[in-house]
């Protein structure tokens, strides 16, 4: 009997100790999903990179795309001149031609800059104007050129350079901002003509195998392209580099904004002006995108237009060079086709542009990826541009692209394998991170 009641009587404490215990449980339990949800998204991804490769290794794209040169545009109610590109060989020999007309001043932003032969041809322009005594300031993302050669990447004395942020240290591993990169591609010469748009410098990227955009701006918004290049500069130089100072002259213009997203500042306005110039739709609306993986604000957008009878088309690369990124962007096809949003697969080639027009008016060309490293994290730089000759030669570049791209139906997309929806699904939350 005493037996009995001994044990009777731990049994209120021993319901106590399993009510304290329930949410170590239940976080231990957590903490075990989550291991074994990350280690299927690793082990999916490296298979979905591997048979990348081997799908690359086996095709290799071919040789040129349908291209067309834009003529220069006088921009209204401006002294400014735009120009479209959209192929390497031509924006890199315009480039390097204003590089040998400089007389003041040179200022280079690449987020890649391959040791090739572009981009030797680049740093030896670039050396030979500062022998002349131009002042050549280059910045080129530490990162993103790890495979590069270290001896190439030990530019000239003369050439005063900014490796932007090698691999965070231990310390601040712990503040997020020090994984963003520095995404943009900038060229100003003499604050009289200034480059942005998606093109790096390397041999890849002049190719007939790399489809790309840029814009060449000459006049008084070039100055605005240097002041971001200034800004930046003056805010990572270090001690060993010269401080820069901006003549002044800046003027408020109503064809062109630039926009700049700085993780520093925690500023992203690029990701609102595309909210605002989608939500103004009330034609067209013409997306270019290399890695699209939009948030729920930005499908929200464009499936509002598309309900309300705007024409919504989205082109891009079907197989682009991050796998990832292709699969994220894909779990939301079907939501976005349901609702009268048109997708467009580019074939066989690379298009890498960052680009949208809107109703024959409104245009933007940058670095800004929609994704979320883009829009909530790189500095990234995009010029706005209101003017219906631009946005005209914006919608000849759409049409000669979907030339070379095929539509995906909502039937087509339906019928995927299971695998293809089971893979998305499992790599959804990998979303944000991407």
């Amino acid at each position: 009997m005493r037996r009995l009641k001994n044990k009777a009587s731990r049994i209120p404490r021993l319901r106590r100790n399993t009510a304290r215990d329930a949410p170590r449980i239940v976080f231990r339990l957590f903490l075990r999903a989550a291991a074994i949800v990350s280690s299927v998204q690793v082990a999916l991804v490296a298979v979905l990179m591997a048979i990348d490769a081997m799908r690359r290794r086996r095709s290799k794209p071919a040789g040129g795309f349908p291209r067309s040169d834009y003529s220069p545009i006088d921009l209204k109610e401006s002294d400014d001149q735009a120009k479209l590109y959209s192929y390497g060989d031509a924006v890199y020999a315009d480039m390097l031609a204003d590089i040998e007309r400089a007389e003041h001043t040179i200022m280079v932003e690449s987020f890649i800059w391959k040791d090739d032969d572009v981009g030797k041809r680049f740093v030896q322009a670039l050396e030979r104007k500062a022998r002349q005594g131009v002042k050549v300031y280059a910045i080129f993302d530490e990162f993103a050129n790890l495979v590069v050669p270290a001896e190439f990447k030990r530019f000239p004395d003369t050439i005063h350079t900014l490796r932007f942020r090698p691999l965070p240290t231990p310390l601040s591993l712990l503040d997020y901002r020090t994984y963003f990169r520095d995404h943009r591609k900038l060229l100003i010469v003499d604050a009289a003509v200034g480059y942005v748009g998606g093109f790096n410098i390397g041999d890849l990227y002049a190719s007939g195998s790399w489809r790309d955009t840029h814009l060449r701006i000459e006049g008084g918004e070039a100055r605005e392209l240097e002041n971001a290049f200034v800004d930046f500069w003056n805010d990572y130089r270090g001690s060993n580099l010269p401080e820069l100072v901006q003549d002044p002259g800046r003027n408020w213009r109503p064809t062109t904004t630039l926009h700049r997203n700085d993780s520093s500042l925690r500023v992203f306005p690029i990701r609102n002006v595309y909210l605002e110039a989608i939500d103004r739709a009330e034609r067209h609306i013409y997306i270019t995108q290399a890695y699209f993986v939009p948030d729920k604000a930005l499908r929200a957008a464009l499936k509002d237009a598309a309900g309300r009878g705007v024409d919504v088309q989205v082109l891009l690369p079907w197989h682009s060079n991050h796998v990832v990124a292709d699969w994220l962007g894909r779990r939301w096809f079907g939501d976005l086709l349901n609702s009268g949003v048109r997708i467009f697969r580019y074939r066989d080639i690379m298009i890498h542009s960052k680009t949208a027009t809107i109703d024959s008016v409104w245009s933007t060309i940058g670095t800004a990826n929609i994704d979320r490293f883009s829009l909530f994290g790189n500095f990234e730089v995009n010029m706005e541009v209101y003017d219906a000759a631009m946005a005209g030669q914006m919608e000849q570049m759409f049409a000669l692209d979907k030339t070379n791209a095929s539509e995906l139906t909502r039937e087509e997309w339906m019928r995927r394998p299971i695998a293809a929806k089971v893979t998305e699904r499992i790599l959804e939350s990998l979303a944000p991170v991407v």
